[in-house]
């Protein structure tokens, strides 16, 4: 089973808000998920980020793979450093 961490899209139309989510790579963007492990606002100014720096580094370091916007915010937050994954 490909695990991918991804964001699942939440909030209000034009409102957007996302979820960090650990999911099957066959799920839907917005469907089913393993688990929860933060989440991210783009609205405010700055950026609001909340990650579980445990969880995601279990579920990076047991094959899960992230997607190009959860790898930035790793980066960002200091979970991934730059020659990482």
């Amino acid at each position: 089973m490909a695990v991918k961490i991804r964001l699942k899209r939440m909030g209000a139309k034009k409102a957007p808000f996302y979820r960090l989510v650990v999911a099957d790579a066959r799920a839907p963007r917005d469907g089913r998920f393993i688990e929860e492990i933060g989440y991210y606002n783009p609205l405010t100014e700055p950026a609001q980020v909340k990650i579980d720096k445990e969880k995601a580094l279990k579920w990076l370091n047991n094959g899960a793979q992230p997607s190009d916007t959860v790898r930035s915010l790793f980066r960002r937050e200091g979970i991934l450093q730059n020659g990482e994954k």
